[in-house]
């Protein structure tokens, strides 16, 4: 009976004596992190997934990986800024539980080398952090491994992988049998004039640091300014329409509230009459597409009409 306990100890004892290198551990530990291991690594991110290896949700959006980043310390990260086009330090706040905040996001390490990183985003209310997680993951390499390892460059990383082609032609499938199923193309639609009496004008996202430097609303929100001249009538109406894989325009709904549902339907009937009259006589359209996938999306719509002009 001593041999069994014998081994058990210098068992023990040898696992005690390993010496496990200083990254996360995710044993169920609530340890702090440590950046110190890759203190001065750059890394690009090269994925950003759902649980489900998605990087596409029903809506059309694209979870697009576009963060580098490059730990400077334990106190300090520096990011890439694509509007300022260059590297900008960021605080790094660390808590437990391979929890960390940096450029107003919080974060958590769920595997780190020097060759790869995996983050996981977390989602927080106020002061309150909900350390479950988003279960939206983001995957980066560090740039020399990219280029010394794997012999390419992140626009090839970056290409979305066959789920998402077989789920966005899902989603086209149905929504070109049925256009009121229209979700967000990656290459919206768009709208240019065919006549010198019309201007259109496409709203511009800017990203900036308040919003992650996200301009996703250009393709999820497509809206245009159009203004025409020499019409019947002074007027101004905001409204949505969907586009379809053929580049039909169909009235979808007012974009303002009203007080009463005459006032709405009023609204409705002169707004309809401009987009029949005016938009699909005089603007070209040209459908979106997802992955090179023709489908029916949605777009806004601000049309102003000038009389006399």
């Amino acid at each position: 009976m001593k041999l069994p306990v014998l081994l058990l100890t210098l068992l023990i004892f040898f696992n005690l004596a390993c010496k496990h290198p200083p990254v996360v551990k995710h044993n169920g530990e609530k340890d702090l992190i440590s950046f110190k291991p890759v203190w001065g690594v750059a890394y690009s991110e090269i994925s950003r997934l759902t649980a489900n290896g998605l990087s596409f949700t029903d809506y059309g959006y694209q979870m697009e990986p576009q963060w580098r980043i490059n730990f400077v310390s334990n106190d300090s990260a520096s990011i890439y800024s694509p509007t300022k086009g260059k590297f900008i330090n960021f605080p790094l706040t660390r808590g437990y539980d391979s929890i960390f905040n940096t450029a107003r996001t919080w974060l958590k390490v769920k595997a780190m080398n020097r060759d790869s990183l995996k983050l996981e985003m977390i989602n927080s209310y106020g002061d309150t952090v909900d350390t479950r997680g988003e279960k939206l993951y983001m995957t980066f390499y560090a740039d020399d491994y990219i280029k010394n390892t794997l012999h390419t460059d992140t626009s090839v990383l970056k290409r979305p992988n066959r789920k998402d082609s077989v789920f966005i032609r899902a989603l086209s499938d149905a929504a070109n049998k049925d256009y009121t199923k229209a979700f967000a193309a990656r290459q919206p639609a768009f709208l240019s004039s065919t006549s010198p009496r019309v201007k259109v004008k496409k709203w511009v996202a800017e990203g900036d640091l308040l919003n992650h430097f996200d301009t996703s609303d250009d393709y999820m929100h497509p809206t245009f300014d159009v203004a025409i001249s020499k019409a019947h009538a002074d007027f101004y109406y905001s409204f949505s329409v969907y586009i379809d894989s053929d580049g039909q325009m169909h009235y979808n709904q007012p974009l303002i509230p009203f007080l009463g549902q005459s006032l709405k339907d009023n609204y409705i009937r002169q707004s309809t009459a401009v987009m029949n009259s005016y938009l699909k006589h005089y603007l070209k359209v040209t459908p979106g597409k997802t992955l090179n996938m023709l489908h029916a999306s949605e777009i806004n719509i601000h049309v102003q009409g000038i009389t006399g002009i």
